[in-house]
């Protein structure tokens, strides 16, 4: 690495989106990954779908519970 670096003629934000979208892996424990994997094999589907489903039916207890 240099000691200095020229930033004279950089733009500030040249790269920035407002609208872009950051997905953050999500780590699971193993107990919980083998559950869903378990799910998903007798489905046919994939991990993240199984995820969301089980996901989505516990926010709607949640909002029929407020």
């Amino acid at each position: 690495m240099r000691k200095e670096y020229d930033f004279s003629k950089g733009e500030r934000g040249k790269f920035y989106r407002p609208d872009a979208k950051l997905n953050l892996p999500i780590y699971l424990d193993d107990e919980v990954i083998t559950f869903i994997e378990n799910i998903a094999n007798k489905k046919d589907v994939d991990l993240s779908f199984v995820a969301n489903q089980l996901l989505r039916s516990n926010m709607q207890l949640a909002e029929a519970m407020k």
